[in-house]
């Protein structure tokens, strides 16, 4: 960043042109100008390197082996066949590794180069798709329960997501003039951004949408949580009633720094589905203007709320939003994660006319989707795309798995035969707890990185699963979670099990939380190697596989049994000296 804060770089950026058009005109460098990498990110991209060769070329006296992430903007994660066909594209032209579904259900390309940033950009753009606000401090991609429209009152929730989402993009043409050669109208280098001003949010802001009783998009670790409460009308028929309003959720952190902390969402009370959109303005709107914009590492909600005290941030938002909140009304969660297989759609819901329909959910392993020696998922997802009815639908999970929606009854048993084909139909054997893991990408991209995650996830798996067997738990679901540093990207507070990185080959280990994602886990082990954690937890396992209740998950078991404590609502990630 050189000598400029992120705030300055923000206020001096003309809408978030900065020099991008310079930078990326530089054929002497990879990279690009330091403040220039953090509008990038406005841009829905990340300058990265591979670390892995980061050593080797500083010894030959080489610049970092620069390469950039993009990320895509799709609200809820849902693509049509073509436009899938068409990320395929950049998948295999562009990037490194194929393409990557993410835990806010888009898509990440990794390893495209700065000279094929704008071609990349433009087959996005093709795809009738755009990576605008996929990244920076602003509002982040919107996501959604990944119910396939099951119903009509899915569906209605979708559209008010995706209304929200459209709502607080942010209004520059930045975007199209670096990555179209938009011509730049006259009087538009400075913008007033309506909803956001001249400097944007103090850091990024995340809002989602669950429906009960799945809470598969984690809905408490979000910064901004509808909750959709859906009620018998009088003639006894399902309606949306309104939404339960949950703020304050998030889940990094930082070592060392006591004063950062992963964070559950509180609920603060409920509102009719009309006030949906002005809810969410006012919302951002308190964290734009009361948000610490000195402090990075304390500028998310969380923080703001924990500062100000949650009452004062609710009056504040009712003020702002012209209306106050009604109670919170019940609802439950039966769990935080995906339904693989099949599953017939609703006749009201995602389907055409009287034509039977179906929903398929895949297990994608990390979320990472790329033909290899293991297995050629990228071509198989392609055949199977092309083979797809135009009112067929792709969608993606914050659990990082894939959905093909609403396939004709007369295409089952040709998909079902690409699937086998292209192994793509692990989830029909997999351990629960191998459907369920999360994790992170870290090395060798991520510059925060501190130990390996997404790399390690196989190892991980195969070690556990072995001691599960041991005790006779291999069919039990238990949730795991990696993370290569204490970010939060995979939602690692969220994990029965979690593995937050400290240092390479070392984590912390973290224990306690619930299958519904509403209680966070709490560090149990700090800075363990794997034999170290697998010593930490096989007696423990052994007690569980004892003394557990029917249908009593391992975290719920640690909190009853007193192993750990239930934690509050903010947690510290590391044992304070």
């Amino acid at each position: 960043m050189g000598s400029h804060s992120v705030e300055e770089i923000k206020l001096a950026s003309r809408g978030l042109r900065g020099s991008l058009a310079e930078s990326l005109a530089d054929a002497a460098t990879g990279g690009l100008r330091d403040d220039d990498k953090v509008l990038m990110k406005f841009h829905g991209s990340y300058q990265q390197d591979d670390r892995d060769l980061r050593e080797e070329r500083r010894l030959a006296k080489l610049e970092p082996a620069h390469s950039f992430m993009i990320r895509t903007r799709t609200p809820g994660g849902v693509l049509t066949p073509e436009q899938w066909l068409k990320l395929d594209r950049i998948a295999t032209t562009y990037a490194e590794r194929g393409f990557r579904i993410t835990t806010r259900q888009t898509f990440q390309f990794h390893g495209i180069v700065k000279s094929e940033l704008k071609a990349t950009m433009r087959v996005i753009h093709d795809a009738v798709l755009d990576t605008i606000a996929a990244c920076g401090d602003v509002n982040r991609n919107v996501v959604i329960a990944t119910n396939p429209q099951q119903s009509a009152l899915h569906a209605q929730v979708y559209a008010q997501a995706t209304a929200v989402a459209g709502h607080l993009l942010p209004r520059t043409r930045a975007w199209y003039e670096t990555w179209l050669d938009e011509e730049r109208v006259a009087g538009t280098n400075e913008v007033e951004e309506p909803i956001y001003g001249k400097a944007y949010l103090p850091r990024k802001f995340k809002i989602g949408f669950a429906i009960p009783p799945y809470n598969d998009i984690d809905v408490f670790a979000q910064d901004l949580g509808f909750i959709a409460i859906i009620e018998p009308d009088a003639a006894g028929n399902d309606v949306l009633a309104g939404y339960n309003v949950a703020i304050g959720g998030g889940m990094g952190a930082t070592h060392g720094d006591p004063g950062t902390y992963p964070r559950v969402a509180d609920v603060i009370g409920f509102i009719a589905p009309d006030r949906v959109t002005a809810l969410a303005e006012a919302v951002m709107a308190t964290q734009r203007d009361l948000g610490n914009r000195e402090l990075r590492k304390h500028a998310r909600f969380k923080y703001t709320i924990d500062d100000h005290g949650l009452e004062k941030i609710k009056a504040e938002i009712e003020q702002r939003a012209g209306f106050a909140l009604a109670p919170p009304r019940p609802f439950a969660f039966a769990h935080n994660g995906d339904r693989f297989g099949w599953v017939d759609a609703a006749p009201d819901g995602e389907s055409n006319g009287d034509v039977a329909r179906a929903h398929l959910t895949l297990r994608i392993l990390s979320g990472r989707i790329v033909d290899n020696d293991e297995a050629n998922h990228l071509s198989g997802l392609r055949a199977i795309a092309a083979l797809l009815p135009d009112d067929a639908r792709f969608r993606l999970t914050p659990n990082q798995n894939l959905i093909i929606a609403n396939v004709p009854a007369a295409l089952r048993d040709r998909i079902d035969a690409l699937v086998a084909q292209y192994a793509l139909d692990g989830y029909l054997t997999a351990s629960p707890l191998r459907r369920n893991a999360l994790a992170c990408v870290a090395l060798p991209t991520c510059g925060l990185a501190m130990a390996e995650s997404e790399r390690y996830l196989p190892h991980v798996l195969d070690t556990f699963e072995a001691l599960l067997a041991t005790h006779g738990l291999i069919d039990v679901p238990i949730n795991l979670r990696l993370s290569g540093c204490p970010n939060g990207c995979s939602r690692p507070y969220l994990g029965e099990i979690a593995l937050i990185g400290k240092a390479p080959g070392r984590y912390n280990l973290m224990l306690g939380a619930d299958h519904r994602g509403e209680r966070l886990n709490t560090l149990y082990r700090e800075n363990v190697d794997e034999a170290g954690i697998l010593a930490a937890l096989d007696p423990l396992l052994a007690d569980y596989a004892a003394a557990r209740e029917p249908d009593e998950g391992f975290g719920d078991y640690l909190v009853r049994s007193g192993v750990v404590a239930p934690p509050p609502r903010r947690i510290a990630i590391e044992v304070q000296s």
